[in-house]
């Protein structure tokens, strides 16, 4: 027999999420997220923190403060309570990206026993990006729409090319296993994505973020703002607070800021040289990526920048 102390449970549901179950969001040319399945809610957080509290016994206002102070201070185990499962369809270069995130349970779409999905990223010719000359992770600006059509046509081509190819040796009785293995990175594949929300709030902190490449992170910001929002509002409303919008500071960078405001910029100067974010060379300030951050933080603050 069940304890008397024990209330009986019901499984945590959130309306906003309920109404979007199942319900592809488009993403790209071809592809999509939607929400498979998902367990417990804002609520779930604020029980697991608790371990075991009656409910109605806390205000929603001091459950609000407890799910910002255990986000503010990382105590990252409440937030595991909550689960979500997506069901994406992504291209395979951009996949690349998102399984080395390995904090999920994931399930493939398999091309040995499937035919592989029949549709591939196409690029718009005035989407076609240039190579940043400072960052070789990174792209900056744009090709005009004559040279990006050139890419456009070159693009389609290709993909009808290794398409045809494909289908043709399905036809004569190749192994799918083998067939595949000239197709595009720019083919859709799917997979169920299982993820809890401490983890996944640390993929979204990260592709979200501006430095993330394009593809990705429109899938970041709809899984955010169009289902995580939704799922756990005041965990979203933490998280926007103190990791998306928030700015940090090291203690270098700390230090250095201080000097400045108290109007010792000499000292501030000789931090950076000491610690040797600053350093010349040729009669010329030598590029340093951890200064150029610093930088960054001082222009958004008004604050001089002392070297």
């Amino acid at each position: 027999m069940m304890d008397n102390k024990f209330e009986k449970l019901s499984r945590p549901q959130v309306k906003g999420l309920d109404d979007i179950l199942g319900v592809p969001f488009k993403i790209l040319d071809d592809g999509f997220v939607r929400v498979v399945d998902y367990m417990g809610s804002d609520d779930s957080i604020v029980q697991a923190a608790r371990v075991s509290y009656g409910k109605g016994t806390k205000k929603v206002s001091e459950d609000r403060g407890l799910i910002r102070y255990l986000l503010r201070h990382h105590h990252s185990t409440p937030f595991e309570m909550c689960e979500i499962k997506l069901h994406v369809r992504v291209p395979m270069d951009t996949w690349r990206q998102w399984i080395r995130h390995r904090t999920a349970n994931v399930n493939e779409y398999s091309t040995r026993y499937s035919i592989a999905v029949d549709a591939a990223q196409m690029t718009q010719p005035d989407q076609w990006r240039k190579q940043a000359a400072s960052n070789r992770q990174g792209s900056a600006g744009y090709f005009d729409k004559k040279q990006g059509k050139k890419f456009t046509d070159e693009e389609n081509k290709l993909h009808d090319l290794s398409r045809n190819i494909y289908n043709d040796r399905l036809k004569d009785g190749v192994a799918r296993e083998q067939a595949r293995k000239d197709l595009p990175l720019s083919t859709y594949t799917e997979a169920y994505w299982k993820i809890d929300l401490h983890n996944l709030l640390h993929f979204l902190a990260l592709r979200m973020d501006a430095h993330a490449q394009f593809e990705i992170r429109s899938y970041a910001e709809v899984i955010g703002e169009k289902i995580v929002r939704k799922w756990c509002p005041v965990a979203w409303e933490a998280f926007e607070d103190y990791r998306a919008n928030a700015v940090t500071f090291s203690g270098l960078e700390y230090t250095i800021i201080k000097a400045i405001i108290n109007g010792d910029e000499q000292k501030a100067v000789q931090l950076a040289e000491e610690y040797h974010i600053l350093k010349y060379g040729d009669g010329k300030l030598k590029r340093n990526r951890e200064r150029s951050d610093l930088e960054v933080k001082l222009s958004e603050l008004n604050l001089n920048i002392p070297w």
